[in-house]
């Protein structure tokens, strides 16, 4: 019986390609963006999630809530490890710092390796938080002791080449010329997805011979930085109310006068230990790969959700409207004996039959997809996920709700045909059956105007982001960054002067970011008004004094710093209002008290957008290299070309280069582009936009295949009624108007469903932009008119072949 099941599903797909073909397009595209997006969620998921005890690890972070603001810190202040290590709460308590060696030495076979990624100097309960594999060392007395560290494999590998792991133990590093550093142990680096990245663990009291220092011996309350990472295993009957009020306490404990003067507020928190991978607020320690986001994550399973429902309804249309076609079947079957589960059977394996077949392409194609959304896919993921266990049982699970969703309803639907009815060719159509017809195909095109209107408006709000004017030139700009390890100002200066001999560039700069830029460097400044204190955050820009010129950023009142290091002050609009002078010119002369040092502003500039358009303009000062005699706040050559041809562009990169070689052997030179770096400022918007152009053009294929099956039904249903009609004297634009207003009627319902929803949706994205476009009435007009479009020309391809034909033909029979 199931090897005639078989064949008759496969006469039957045979005898309905047109049908068959549309529902496995349809599910094959549903399931090919199923498999993808799953996959990049349960990659993204099961970061960290092979840790041992990983629910009760947790990362403090730093919370600060402002008058004008709040923002996060990944760090915490040294001084917090122990307030709280003797927590009952804690079974673990592990801190580590993030530096990076400018160089380390294996002078043993003279081997020399700069600015060495993934090291940081960790405690000694570090291991007992994370679960290494020791391959070599004592894995009990870890990091006890200065001047000792302990590598991963791979990092051993690289520094001791062709030596034993046995053997490694025991030798000696240099860190920066000055620091050695016995090697105790090897451990095996994580295989699995992980956030935990870091390759090389100094013991922790060898800060004492950095930089550092004097911050390590300090541990003030009042210094919270992002290197500085506190761990902490909670115990297993930990009390994590009891918990947030100890750190509230400790907080409220260690508050500074300026703190309570001003408002402002320290709040520590724990971060669950999967929660690294995904909240933005706090980074990672891969700056390279990003972070993943949960609301891109969401739209995408909508997305695909969506698509799925638009192939399940394209079956159910198409199999419920063949029941006339097919009732002589069933009728025969019910005569011969056949149960109504039998026939339900029946129907739900040739579903499955679909189903599988659509499943098999898209498995296919998802090795193609992977690449076509490489915006999307991480890069770490690969076709070979798909043989884990836990995603073939997701696939299979998925296959089976398919088939139930797409097959249930059409075999109920065929299964109940009457068979005295069926024999006595007195089968009607049924109202019920093509009300839900009509309902599931206003749904289908409900979803693709919601695509098409949402495509439309991200894509100008993208526009408007990209083209709005920022406050600075930014076409043709580059900015070469010195390399981290290079201290020496005398050496960024001369590779400035340098450039300045090469013709094609129009204007050079030494500063430190751009105008617009992903870092920041803030500080407090005061000034007392009618004998009232205004106290505020600022940023800070440095510059020299011909930094305005080359970014053609206005100057609105006074002058530039007088040189280099003076200390003058240059600040913005938004620094004049919010320290409450009358105008630019007021500005002028007056001063800001910063670190008890009252420093004068020289002039005031216009403002202009430092970060993306999401946020609004702050107070700013631009100022000069202040510290040089100490270090220098200049790392990086700004330069205006005089072209931006592409030719130009590249012949002017390549002498920039070669004057970097010159002076920096050795070193691979850091070069960003102005506009580039603002159009990074976009990266997730333009990857919902991107997200949004594959779902309207895929639900629109889906909707408007189901739309072309339902109108050849429709058609060789009436072909008849349209031989009599032309016999009749019906023209071909009437006939045709006849047959398309019904499902243009379908359209219109679906397009007036669609816009509030659609509004609605964007109207609350635009929020989070301080700056942003309008929700233009043209948008839903060229919406409506582009389904309509799609519809007419889907319908009217088929209705007028069908208007077309000879009526004798169809009437032969009468």
């Amino acid at each position: 019986m199931f090897k005639n099941y078989i064949k008759i599903a496969f006469r039957n797909m045979m005898n309905h390609k047109v049908f068959s073909f549309i529902n496995v397009i349809g599910l094959t595209i549903g399931f090919s963006a199923s498999f993808i997006i799953g996959l990049m969620v349960y990659y993204d998921y099961t970061f960290d999630d092979f840790h041992k005890d990983g629910d009760r690890i947790y990362r403090v972070v730093t919370d600060f809530k402002f008058p004008e603001g709040e923002f996060s810190n990944s760090g915490v202040t040294l001084a917090l490890k122990g307030a709280i290590q003797d927590n009952s709460n804690f079974d673990v308590v592990s801190e580590f710092y993030l530096e990076r060696p400018m160089k380390v030495n294996n002078r043993t076979e003279d081997l020399e390796f700069k600015l060495p990624k993934d090291v940081i100097y960790a405690d000694e309960n570090y291991f007992k938080i994370f679960d290494y594999k020791f391959i070599a060392g004592d894995a009990i007395k870890t990091l006890q002791n200065p001047n000792e560290v302990i590598l991963t494999e791979e990092r051993a590998s690289k520094y001791f080449p062709n030596t034993a792991v046995s053997e490694i133990i025991g030798k000696t590093l240099v860190y920066n010329d000055s620091i050695n550093a016995k090697v105790t142990g090897i451990v095996e680096g994580f295989k699995n997805r992980t956030d935990i990245i870091f390759q090389e663990f100094i013991s922790h009291p060898t800060l004492l011979q950095t930089r550092l220092r004097g911050n390590i011996i300090g541990k003030r309350w009042n210094n919270t930085n992002s290197n500085s990472q506190l761990y902490v295993k909670l115990s297993a009957n930990a009390n994590k109310a009891s918990i947030k009020n100890n750190l509230k306490e400790i907080a409220i404990e260690h508050r500074d006068e300026d703190d309570i003067k001003y408002g402002e507020e320290r709040i520590f928190n724990l971060q669950p230990l999967n929660d690294i991978h995904f909240n933005e607020n706090y980074g990672t320690y891969d700056w390279s790969s990003g972070q993943a986001s949960k609301s891109l994550l969401k739209n995408l399973v909508f997305v695909a959700i969506f698509l799925l429902l638009l192939g399940c309804i394209n079956f159910i249309n198409l199999n419920t409207a063949q029941a006339a076609q097919r009732a002589k079947e069933i009728g025969i079957r019910k005569t011969l004996g056949s149960s109504r589960n039998q026939l339900i059977g029946q129907f739900m394996g040739e579903t499955f039959l679909l189903v599988l077949i659509a499943a098999l392409l898209s498995l296919i194609l998802s090795k193609w997809l992977i690449n076509v959304f490489s915006d999307f896919v991480p890069v770490g993921l690969s076709f070979e996920l798909f043989k884990v266990p836990i995603v073939v049982i997701s696939i299979i699970l998925l296959l089976v709700l398919v088939t139930f969703l797409s097959g249930f309803y059409p075999a109920i639907v065929l299964s109940k045909i009457n068979t005295i009815s069926v024999l006595k060719n007195h089968l009607g159509v049924g109202d019920k059956k093509v009300r839900l017809r009509k309902f599931l195909t206003v749904f289908q095109f409900t979803i693709a105007q919601v695509f098409i209107i949402a495509t439309l408006l991200v894509g100008k709000q993208i526009n408007f982001l990209l083209s709005k004017d920022m406050g600075f030139k930014k076409d043709a700009i580059v900015s070469v960054y010195k390399p981290l390890e290079e201290q020496s100002f005398e050496k960024i200066k001369l590779y400035s002067e340098k450039l300045a001999a090469i013709p094609s560039i129009k204007e050079i700069s030494l500063g430190a970011n751009p105008p617009a830029s992903q870092s920041s460097n803030r500080t407090d400044m005061r000034r007392m008004v009618d004998n009232q204190e205004v106290y505020g955050e600022i940023q800070l820009l440095a510059g020299d004094t011909n930094y305005l010129n080359l970014f053609e950023i206005d100057l609105l009142a006074g002058r530039v710093q007088r040189n280099d290091t003076i200390k003058e002050l240059v600040i913005n609009e938004a620094a004049r209002k919010f320290f409450r002078f009358k105008s630019a010119e007021d500005a002028v002369g007056k001063s800001l008290l910063y670190d008890k040092e009252n420093l004068q502003i020289v002039g005031v500039i216009g403002d202009f957008h430092q970060r993306s358009l999401k946020s609004d303009i702050k107070p700013l000062t631009l100022h000069g290299d202040w510290y040089r005699g100490e270090w220098s706040y200049f790392q990086a050559v700004h330069i205006s070309l005089q072209s931006n041809s592409t030719e130009n562009l590249k012949n002017s990169l390549s002498k920039i280069e070669k004057v970097y070689k010159e002076v920096y052997p050795g070193t691979n030179m850091r070069l960003e582009f102005l506009d580039e770096t603002i159009a990074k400022f976009y990266k997730k918007e333009q990857k919902v936009s991107k997200l949004l152009n594959w779902a309207t053009g895929l639900s629109i294929l889906i909707s408007c295949l189901g739309l072309l099956g339902l109108v050849i039904y429709t058609t060789n249903r009436r072909v008849k009624e349209i031989g009599v009609r032309k016999v009749l004297g019906a023209s071909l634009f009437q006939i045709n108007a006849l047959l398309c207003k019904e499902f243009l009627i379908l359209v219109a319902i679906a397009f007036a469903i669609a816009a509030p929803i659609a509004w609605y949706g964007t109207y609350n994205w635009l929020q989070n932009f301080a700056y942003k476009t309008s929700i233009s009435f043209w948008v839903f007009v060229v919406s409506a008119f582009a389904m309509i479009l799609f519809a007419l020309i889907i319908i009217s391809a088929k209705t007028l072949q069908a208007a077309n034909a000879n009526p004798v033909n169809s009437l032969r029979s009468e």
